[in-house]
């Protein structure tokens, strides 16, 4: 945005801040409304005893008040400091508040050395007092804790952390937890988890052992009572399993995670792709019998399926005529079948052909379901080509572990290089982000200036509500996905780095177009959107700095905030004219 602003026409400098206040506005007013709304219901629990009601709207109105989030201390702290953010933007109304423009660009020179100031005073507290450093390094290694539980798994072979299947080993985990209750009262107790911690091998880390329990009793101790019981450990690692397998999909984890992860899903994964290679062939030799057979080929010359041809083989396998195919008729199939390579059985073969046909779960194949799948695989057969969405998902899943793989067979050091050529890398790979992000600016400008005209909808508007959505929507699915282990702590975390990418957005964003507009020498003309932005964030402040309790119904006032706050933009622009 700067390089646009300061490397062009002074009408495209002001196009690029008008886009630029409206995506400092729209995010902070996003992360404010809809996702700290979102966020509160995603780790919502009932944070009371429930009461009994009768009517429909006394269970509506229980469950607005019963069920919330609670966040910690340090979190209102994060909230009262985002506050402080605000205070470039109350200097920008004084103009408009003394109903004078003599002074503009002096208010504008004053606001941006508060910035500037602001954001390095910001900077060097994290240097003399790091917890707001720390508690981002939680909120990104929220998982660190259960993945060093992981290596002890391996390393003391107390089994299979999940079964063939892919489920979690209930039996595994119980006998990890008789492993780490040393006592054998039913409970871990902090100084067991501090002896489970230094039993674990070092992986080339420095791992405060007293930290490190702390942060393992907060994820695993449901009822805060300070000790972890055999419920609550099967409990919480189990739910973890599953998180993590859906984790690794998306690719949720960084690779130093997955290094440690790949070990106990590794054999599941395989598993799970040999087993599709498996039912691919399976497939594929099924089709090709039955297109070699008296009923006649399946795809007509001009390479599109014979859909008559695919009717008269789904009656003749049911055979009982009730417009379905169950396995038993599928296992008559098989056996007319000379499975040749694969060795699975004629029921472990039928299970397989179910499994990949029916699309509704009801272990049965409905004609639609026979046809759709079995033209799907008829083509694929013919071209020989993988479907691709299976193809895409093999590939995924392949790149992911063989990357892996390599990072397991790396033998150097972890240790941190201090070196000089290691500083002058560090330094290069910013100026390098800040170059790419000086060409991309532009095509940004340029997009949503074109998208704006085409749709007749003011360059503002779109800055403000879809180019923040586009932005923050891995940021937010992060916290969202944080927020929802319903955990205190987790939610804790996920408040206090909304708060603190709040407070970042405001400063520097404020520090950069009033840069421009000052050096430029461009015409000030916001000072509606930046009043809204400190009314939003005025109002969030106040109601999340001075407590710690939300209930339901808050996330649903946050909701209301953000219409709201477009409804404030049109009133003091084309109402009272306040620009």
């Amino acid at each position: 945005m700067a390089a646009s602003g300061l490397l062009n026409t002074t009408e495209v400098a002001q196009e690029s801040v008008s886009t630029g206040v409206g995506l400092l506005a729209g995010t902070s007013i996003l992360l404010l409304t809809l996702l700290w709304g979102t966020c509160v219901i995603a780790g919502s629990i009932q944070s009371s005893k429930p009461t009994i009601s009768n009517t429909s709207s006394s269970r509506l109105l229980s469950w607005l008040t019963e069920f919330g989030v609670t966040t910690d201390l340090e979190t209102s702290y994060t909230a009262r400091i985002m506050g402080l953010s605000v205070i470039p933007f109350l200097i920008l109304q004084v103009p408009k508040i003394f109903n004078s423009n003599s002074g503009e660009y002096l208010t504008i020179l004053t606001s941006l050395v508060v910035s500037v100031v602001s954001l390095l005073i910001y900077f060097f507290y994290q240097i003399f007092e790091p917890w707001i450093q720390k508690r981002r390094l939680e909120y990104v290694k929220y998982d660190e804790p259960l993945l060093r539980i992981l290596q002890l798994v391996q390393e003391r072979a107390l089994g299979t952390i999940l079964t063939g299947e892919g489920a979690p080993n209930i039996n595994a985990i119980q006998r990890l937890f008789e492993e780490i209750d040393k006592d054998g009262d039913d409970s871990i107790s902090p100084s067991e988890v501090r002896q489970l911690l230094l039993d674990i091998k070092s992986t080339g880390m420095n791992i405060n052992k007293d930290s490190a329990s702390e942060e393992l009793i907060k994820v695993l101790d449901l009822n805060d009572d300070k000790k972890i019981t055999k419920e609550e450990f099967v409990h919480t690692f189990t739910k973890w399993l599953e998180e993590t397998k859906y984790a690794m999909d998306k690719r949720y984890f960084t690779i130093n995670s997955l290094k440690r992860i790949y070990q106990v899903f590794h054999p599941f994964v395989e598993s799970k792709r040999k087993e599709h290679e498996m039912k691919r062939n399976l497939m594929s030799e099924i089709v090709s019998h039955l297109q070699s057979d008296a009923l006649g080929n399946l795809i007509k010359e001009d390479g599109t399926p014979d859909l008559l041809a695919i009717r008269r083989l789904f009656e003749e396998i049911d055979r009982d005529e009730d417009n379905c195919i169950s396995k038993d008729e599928l296992k008559e199939l098989m056996k007319k079948i000379e499975i040749g390579k694969i060795s699975w059985d004629v029921d472990e073969a039928a299970e397989k052909i179910v499994e990949a046909l029916d699309t509704s779960g009801d272990q049965m194949i409905d004609e639609k379901e026979f046809a759709e799948g079995i033209v799907g695989w008829t083509i694929n057969t013919s071209e020989n080509v993988t479907p691709v969405s299976t193809r895409s998902q093999d590939e995924n899943n392949r790149g992911t572990w063989e990357e892996v793989d390599k990072l397991l067979e790396d033998e150097k050091t972890n240790a941190v290089d201090k070196s000089s050529w290691a500083w002058f890398k560090a330094i290069m790979s910013m100026v390098l982000g800040a170059a790419i992000l000086s060409v991309l600016a532009e095509p940004l400008t340029q997009s949503v200036r074109n998208f704006s005209e085409d749709a007749g909808i003011p360059s503002f508007f779109v800055s403000f509500v879809l180019v923040p959505l586009a932005t923050n929507a891995r940021a937010a699915t992060a916290a969202i996905t944080t927020a929802c282990r319903k955990k205190s702590i987790a939610t804790s975390l996920t408040f206090s780095e909304i708060y603190g990418g709040v407070f970042m957005n405001n400063i520097l964003g404020c520090s950069v177009l009033l840069f421009i507009i000052y050096a430029r020498g461009l015409t000030w003309e916001f000072s509606a959107e930046v009043l809204v932005v400190l009314i939003t964030c005025a109002i969030m402040c106040l109601a999340v700095s001075f407590r710690s309790d939300f209930p339901l119904w808050t996330s649903f006032m946050a909701f209301l905030l953000y219409p709201f706050s477009l409804f404030l933009v049109y009133v003091f622009n084309d109402v009272l004219d306040y620009v």
